[in-house]
């Protein structure tokens, strides 16, 4: 298969002409075995019911079933309709990280099924696969064959002399950049950005990113719609430098982008890049040649400080200047995720007391702090590693009354929905699922705290109690989903408008794209009662007529403009309303 002018350009640009000319045509050789990869009829955009799921391939398990075949009968089951898109964390073989030390790329850990328990999900929902594209496992072959000197894995990993300052590096982790390996010529320093058993890929030799390309186009062979890019920002390596979206990290994101573009239109690419809201936003690159999802990063710790203030300044701020590049990129809204809550992206939008005071509640409420190291090498808060029900209600709290909790956490998650975006929902959170500190004790890892593996048996026995928190939460997420996803106005490029009404409720305006609908979500962030009034500026987009008639979507109340174009409404502790009306012709 022929390669475009745009992909030979990147080649040439990244290798330079000889060695990229060489890669192209290693490239076409890779292209002309997949063939074709469209899928006719596949959507080619997303729209208000996209909804994701992010799950481990084993979260639910029961007694003598592949877990891929117990979450497959989960979401058929509880969630069929509700949710399209499932991000599968990684399924593969590997070492450690909970999947993201891969030691094959192309084989189904068998612990979880194999790939036709893959491909069978795939016919009740579109999957989002992780490419772990930054390191691979310490077991993998690409790293044994290395170690014995296998020419085929020559300069497949980041040989540094021990003695390079590499200060400047920016790290995710406060652990070691650098470790020694076993080689057959003597001993290596390599480069190890995540762990020790995570060695970094050398993507300065071309044959590595052939390979990554072989295996990402091997997923959607397999049938994947999304295709995450884990750790995308560490990606290229230049000593001397913070090694963080170098040029060439972002040339190897449009060369993905451009090839999946002309093989397989109907793939999206999403960038996993948790750093400050402008860093993560240059992965839309100009709109049109890079990612098309990138998370929104900022929203988890700021919707935290919202609920636990009762103040909605600091979101209220930040939601005024978000805006995506296009109307082919969008962001992805979540609260919780397999990782904990990063806190990074919020340093520079809470004040130092602000921040300190969310470090506080995650370990007065059973949780615990993960750190990096800053330039200077001083250990600074990089996540907070708890469940995000508990984070926003205290488990230690034997006089809390449950209902209150569970109205505040879907307050939370309701701003999620809302938001601008395709909104993602981590398994736990559509569980209401509390610290796991037994897993935390027996892996000796803090993420494990929001990483527990159920018992779908038992699990269903919960959910068959009505009264139990796990029941209440399912159902009622279950239907801000179901409302949601009939709103034309929460299309993940409908225009937004965040309203500045008061520091209790967070508040925002959002029409759909043909200019008929429009919804005014309302969150009372308090937990207490809350009035507000709506001026005709704050209920309309243009200069016609401020519809008089309004419908709260969820609780089914209906509102009435005054005299003069103003609408009152009264909100209960923590209540969502989600306010409709008919644009007026």
């Amino acid at each position: 298969m022929a390669l475009s002018q745009n992909v030979m350009d990147i080649l040439r640009e990244l290798y330079g002409i000889r060695c990229g000319e060489e890669a192209g045509r290693k490239l076409e050789d890779i292209l002309g075995r997949y063939g074709d990869l469209r899928q006719p009829g596949a959507a080619d955009w997303l729209d208000e019911k996209d909804i994701m799921l992010i799950t481990y391939a084993d979260n639910l398990r029961q007694s003598g079933r592949a877990p891929l075949v117990s979450l497959h009968q989960f979401i058929t089951e509880y969630l069929d309709g509700l949710v399209n898109i499932v991000h599968l964390l990684p399924f593969f073989s590997s070492s450690s990280d909970d999947g993201f030390a891969v030691i094959d790329y192309r084989q189904v850990d068998s612990n979880y099924g194999e790939w036709r328990h893959v491909e069978w999900l795939t016919e009740d929902v579109n999957l989002c696969f992780d490419l772990v594209i930054n390191h691979v496992s310490a077991s993998s072959r690409y790293f044994k064959g290395y170690l014995q000197g296998d020419s085929a894995y020559h300069n497949f990993f980041i040989e540094v002399d021990p003695d390079t300052d590499v200060s400047s590096v920016v790290r995710p982790r406060a652990l070691p950049l650098l470790h020694e390996y076993a080689g057959m010529d003597g001993p290596k320093w390599l480069w190890t950005t995540f762990s020790e058993d995570q060695i970094d890929l050398n993507f300065c030799n071309p044959h590595v990113l052939l390979e990554m390309i072989d295996v990402l186009l091997g997923y959607v062979a397999h049938g994947a719609r999304i295709i995450r890019l884990d750790a995308i920002a560490y990606l290229w390596k230049q000593p001397g430098t913070s090694c963080l979206h170098l040029p060439q990290t972002h040339l190897v994101v449009k060369l993905l982008r451009k090839i999946l573009d002309e093989v397989a239109p109907h793939i999206l690419l999403l960038t996993e890049t948790n750093v400050p809201h402008e860093e993560n936003i240059s992965y839309f690159g100009d709109g049109r040649d890079e990612a098309q999802i990138v998370y929104n990063f900022p929203l988890p710790p700021l919707v935290l400080h919202t609920l636990a203030t009762g103040n909605a300044r600091r979101i209220t701020d930040w939601a005024k200047n978000l805006r995506p590049v296009s109307d082919r990129t969008t962001f992805l809204n979540f609260t919780a995720s397999h990782d904990g809550i990063g806190v990074r992206p919020a340093a520079d939008l809470l004040n130092e007391k602000e921040f300190n005071n969310l470090i506080a509640l995650a370990q007065r409420r059973g949780g615990d702090v993960s750190y990096k190291n800053d330039h200077n090498g001083r250990p600074i808060p990089y996540e907070l590693n708890i469940t995000y029900y508990d984070a926003l209600n205290d488990p230690f709290d034997d006089l809390a009354i449950e209902e209150v909790q569970i109205a505040r956490f879907l307050c939370s998650q309701a701003i999620a929905l809302a938001l601008q975006g395709v909104p993602a929902i981590y398994l736990h959170s559509l569980l209401g699922s509390r610290n796991w500190t037994y897993g935390v004790q027996e892996a000796g890892r803090l993420r494990s705290i929001n990483r527990e593996k159920l018992d779908l048996d038992l699990l269903e026995n919960i959910l068959h109690d009505a009264s139990s928190r796990r029941a209440r939460v399912l159902n009622r997420y279950s239907e801000l989903i179901r409302i949601r996803q009939k709103q034309k106005a929460f299309h993940p490029n409908a225009p937004q408008v965040i309203l500045d009404v008061a520091e209790a409720i967070f508040a925002l305006r959002r029409q759909s794209i043909d200019g008929r609908e429009i919804l005014i979500a309302l969150h009372n962030i308090t937990g207490s009662r809350q009035y507000l009034t709506l001026t005709p500026n704050q209920l309309q987009t243009n200069s016609r007529p401020v519809p008089q008639e309004w419908l709260d979507v969820i609780s089914g109340e209906r509102f009435t403009t005054d005299t003069q174009g103003s609408l009152t409404v009264m909100l209960p502790c923590y209540q969502v309303r989600w306010l409709t009306a008919k644009q007026q012709a």
